[in-house]
């Protein structure tokens, strides 16, 4: 079976790189962007950076920000609304996944108008004409959402993220600026970080990794080894910055060629659900998937180590053992205040006759935390959701029984939770 490999037409990185755009604009005929950016960053200025550029070249825009962290189907369709309204000819994307993956449904809605329900995308849609021209520019180092033919769209009403994979939606081009990333607070650069490792570790480790891909995810992991840490204690480290800014889009052009695996799947509902933050829910879930796994991914787990210079060449058990460790060690590390919030512990029969909504209340409170929601959610249906968005779980040729997977991961994350903070337990207030 022959091996396929998707990666934008052109891309430009390094400091400054955001200046090249109206070159590129005015070389490819473009008359007016539809600039898609999430509230937040056209409120503090981030989204000002790249229009007072194309301000200075004289080119027109015009910005739709109407778009969640976790962006729905409602988000695309009053998107394709505005596109089809304000008379653009292509997308400028500014800021992390959420103002990606918006634009990339617009764009293919837009060109493929028989997909408007949006639902009808999830998994590999039949899309036939490429989605808008379209410009990604990142704003944080983790999603790869730049150089992905994947985007997540979340179903409210059913309560979940739908995976939709389409090289039709794939950016012409991707300009990855670090200085645009120097304004992320600690918190989500640790978090995103850790989505470019579970990225990285994810698809290293699938059935379809090939060559290609596995020579893009030695190097990210590298790179994320050699510089979160530093992009975390000090934002404006141009050097770690710059070094996350490639890892990221590497390790995209790997996994967005061979697919993810369970970490990704879980994760992904738990963020339908519950708005959890998308690489806290793999910081998380990865420990206890990687070692669950065990001796079937120990020889590539072991090179993964070698590279990111954890171990010496060859690795035993005991090394692998220190390799999960270093990722536990790193996500208290790099935001302790977001972990212990995940983690501390309460009881939890009260809550499992709550809904949504005052069980979200309770986790923004610090009575709940993320091992109770993961309990509470249905492990073996992220599983099975997982197997229908097309992606790939690791087999490892063995026949998985899901109810014993799962339970299993349930019961590590149990323990992980009970050994690193004395058990409490919290009881709802009405506050």
């Amino acid at each position: 079976m022959a091996n396929r490999f998707v990666s934008n037409a052109i891309s430009y990185h390094g400091k400054g790189a955001i200046q090249e755009i109206p070159g590129i604009v005015t070389a490819k005929g473009f008359q007016k962007a539809f600039i898609a950016s999430d509230p937040d960053l056209v409120k503090f200025g981030v989204t000002k950076k790249v229009t007072d550029i194309l301000d200075a070249a004289g080119l027109a825009y015009e910005i739709y920000s109407d778009i969640k962290a976790n962006p729905t189907i409602e988000n695309v369709q009053h998107g394709v609304d505005a596109y089809r309204a304000c008379g653009a000819d292509f997308m400028i994307t500014i800021g992390g996944g959420s103002s990606m993956d918006t634009g990339k449904g617009i764009g293919i809605i837009v060109n493929n108008p028989e997909f408007s329900d949006v639902r009808s995308l999830e998994g590999v849609a039949p899309t036939k004409n490429r989605a808008v021209p379209t410009f990604a520019i990142p704003t944080t180092a983790g999603t790869a959402a730049d150089v992905t033919i994947n985007y997540v769209i979340t179903d409210e009403e059913a309560k979940k993220k739908m995976v939709c994979v389409d090289p039709n939606d794939i950016p012409v081009c991707a300009v990855i600026d670090c200085e645009l990333m120097m304004s992320m607070p600690k918190g989500l650069t640790a978090s995103t970080g850790l989505d470019a490792l579970t990225h990285a570790i994810e698809s290293y480790i699938t059935p379809g990794a090939w060559t290609m891909s596995d020579m893009f995810e030695y190097k990210a992991i590298e790179l994320i080894h050699q510089h979160l840490y530093n992009a975390v204690q000090d934002g404006n480290d141009v050097k770690a910055r710059e070094g996350m800014a490639e890892a990221q889009y590497i390790a995209g052009m790997g996994f967005s060629n061979v697919g993810l695996g369970i970490v990704h799947s879980m994760a992904h509902q738990l963020g339908a659900v519950y708005d959890t933050p998308h690489g806290i829910a793999n910081a998380v879930i990865l420990p206890y998937v990687l070692e669950y796994f065990g001796e079937s991914a120990y020889p590539r787990l072991a090179k993964l180590a070698d590279v990111a210079g954890i171990t010496e060449a060859g690795m035993s058990e005991a090394d692998l053992d220190a390799l999960l460790q270093q990722i536990i060690e790193t996500e208290y590390r790099h935001n302790p205040q977001q972990m212990q919030r995940m983690i501390i512990l309460g009881d939890l029969e009260p809550y499992r006759h709550l809904t949504r909504a005052e069980v979200q209340a309770l986790y923004d409170k610090n009575l709940i935390t993320i091992e109770e929601l993961l309990i509470k959610l249905n492990f073996a249906d992220f599983v099975r959701r997982f197997e229908r968005e097309n992606m790939n779980i690791i087999t490892f040729g063995e026949n998985i029984d899901y109810d014993t997977k799962i339970d299993t991961i349930k019961e590590r994350l149990t323990e992980y939770a009970r050994e690193i903070i004395p058990q409490q337990k919290v009881e709802p207030t009405n506050e």
